[in-house]
């Protein structure tokens, strides 16, 4: 009787190959792109020039923290406040904010430079950040936050 007991179980090579295959076609894809080989129509910016797309409206502004915890919003053009965002509501708008702020303050950039919030023929709505060229397509995020920043384009000078 012998004492050696072996274990070893070959590995199924279907899996394996399988997962090779699929690495290889993510980076067969991602190459094409990069070399120009598929088109980028992922970018917002290209898809619009590409459909002839126009801005329908557009309003410059500022955001300001208040005292109290809140965000007043005003149009740059009149530096009127046309909203006020109340402390523990507007998360969208908050978080939105916080993260094109942050990237001004790592770029060591001042707040003078306005947002310009577009409204775009097609039903499109972005916000970007002339001073760094950082974008925000506010469609990606849903209706309800949509809505939070469209309503920025029409409301009068409080």
């Amino acid at each position: 009787m012998s004492l050696h007991h072996d274990h070893f179980e070959p590995s199924p090579k279907a899996p394996l190959i399988a997962l090779a295959a699929v690495a290889g076609l993510a980076l067969a894809l991602a190459s094409s792109v990069s070399f120009g080989l598929v088109g980028r129509d992922a970018v917002p910016e290209i898809s619009r020039t590409a459909a002839g797309t126009q801005m329908a409206s557009s309003r410059s502004l500022h955001f300001q923290d208040a005292a109290d915890g809140g965000v007043v919003v005003y149009d740059a053009a009149t530096d009127t406040e046309i909203a006020r965002v109340e402390p523990g509501t507007g998360g969208f708008i908050r978080s939105t904010m916080r993260g094109l702020a942050h990237v001004r303050q790592r770029e060591g950039l001042d707040a003078a430079t306005p947002f310009e919030l577009t409204l775009w023929d097609n039903g499109g709505l972005t916000l970007t950040d002339p001073a760094t060229g950082e974008t925000r397509e506010l469609d990606a995020f849903g209706k309800d936050n949509r809505a939070a920043f469209a309503v920025l384009l029409e409301r009068e000078a409080t």
